[in-house]
């Protein structure tokens, strides 16, 4: 139960092991953990005698609150019994990711090395999600399926909501633009109930979706309102954990220059375009696609999309087996004489060639102009003045639909790849 107390979670476990029992009468509450696990012992030993038996303990997190001693009762029922059934398996699991990492993978009490089997419970992969909705007879294109993801990422809970015959726009729109939509006011409720005083969080993920581009440790608490220490790691490393943001070590960098994305796709659609509407109803997201947020949004949320596909990417470019280092890179110009550039995605290889990628998400064809072939060809000369690699670059364009005049400027593309990719 979430934000019970001692007491109600006791009263709720003592109901749980009614119900297994099954007889009708109801367990007495048990004082203490101790006293339920034993009162668990006693119900377990018959069972484990006949058949193989599995015991899920859900939301372990959300029990083990402090002074309860629940951690320490667990960790006993485990070490002095349940640990040496054959027929028992004891699953635990918890949402909040970092606590369950911290807690129990991590324990250096009673429950060191005792985990047996780890099972991380990822987002479906783009490719994942199109075997799924296929699966449920939902018929979309790929195009689609990536707008779909770009909205509220891999997560089944919400992919299952979209149903058959409506398209992308239409599933948005009912999900996330009307008042009984499941998205519409999720991204609160997700924050406080994955984390205590997700204010802070929130905080953090709001300064983040404003910087597509990502920011330091110390510019997130300068940009929060933070005081730096131990809080500030712990807030970064369960936001990480958790799956919200994703860290990059910076090219030529080490891991004190670590930069921090927004890389949730629903907390960045919901701040972009959810939060503070006004717009409600049919045609509220078609009509968010004609404004000057929806380029930007666009760009980043496909961006950060192909980060998460990179074995992927690799695989179109034929350099699956060779093995990589994924950075990002950016130059701040020192004087107004000097020019700045950044690079989304770096694919530093063993075999001495960096491939220096570019994300551009396009409803077709993605066509070169002139400024951006000279904003191009300024990145890698920037990047290879300032970095002094000796290895060969070459640039990767990532695109929807490819590039429609690449043969324009022979030579300033090496690779290309389209969204077919990340499919696979």
């Amino acid at each position: 139960m979430h934000h019970a107390s001692h007491k109600e979670q006791l009263e709720n476990f003592s109901s749980a092991l009614t119900t297994a029992y099954g007889k009708g009468l109801p367990i007495a509450t048990p004082n203490s953990w101790l006293d339920a696990f034993a009162m668990l012992k006693l119900y377990l030993e018959p069972l484990i005698k006949k058949n193989r038996t599995i015991i899920f303990i859900d939301e372990f997190p959300w029990i083990a609150t402090p002074r309860s001693g629940f951690l320490t009762a667990f960790e006993h029922f485990w070490n002095t019994w349940a640990s040496r059934q054959g027929n028992l398996v004891v699953v635990i699991c918890g949402s909040a990711a970092s606590w369950m990492i911290n807690k129990i993978i991590n324990n250096r009490g009673g429950l060191h090395n005792r985990v047996t089997k780890r099972i991380r419970l990822l987002p479906f992969t783009v490719g994942e999600t199109e075997a799924y909705l296929k699966e449920r007879r939902i018929k979309l294109d790929r195009f689609q399926i990536l707008q779909l993801y770009m909205a509220m990422g891999g997560i089944p809970q919400y992919l299952k909501e979209v149903t058959k015959g409506e398209s992308t726009t239409q599933a948005i729109d009912r999900l996330c633009f009307t008042k009984d939509g499941i998205l519409h006011d999720e991204f609160s409720n997700l924050y406080h109930s994955l984390f205590d005083k997700a204010e802070y969080h929130l905080e953090v993920v709001r300064q983040l979706s404003a910087k597509g581009t990502g920011l330091t440790r110390t510019e997130i608490i300068n940009a929060a309102k933070l005081t730096s220490g131990g809080h500030v790691t712990r807030l970064l490393e369960e936001l990480t954990e958790s799956g919200f943001i994703s860290s990059y070590i910076p090219f030529g960098k080490t891991s004190k220059d670590l930069l921090y994305r927004l890389t949730d796709e629903y907390s960045l659609f919901y701040l972009k375009f959810i939060e503070g509407s006004r717009a409600t109803g049919a045609g509220t997201w078609m009509k968010s696609m004609s404004g000057r947020s929806w380029p930007i949004w666009s760009g980043i949320a496909f961006e950060a999309i192909c980060m998460k596909h990179i074995p992927q990417l690799k695989k179109a470019m034929g350099i699956e087996a060779v093995y990589s280092e994924e950075s990002v890179w950016r130059y701040r110009p020192k004087s107004a004489l000097e020019k700045g550039a950044q690079i989304d995605l770096l694919i530093d290889r063993a075999d001495f060639c960096i491939n220096l990628c570019e994300m551009k998400f396009s409803a077709n064809e993605f066509e070169i102009s002139k400024a951006y072939a000279t904003e191009l060809t300024n990145k890698e000369s920037v990047f290879r003045a300032e970095t002094k690699t000796r290895k060969s670059t070459f640039l990767t364009m990532v695109t929807t639909f490819g590039v429609k005049n690449a043969d324009k400027y022979p030579g300033l593309i090496q690779r290309q790849v389209t969204m077919d990719a990340i499919f696979e």
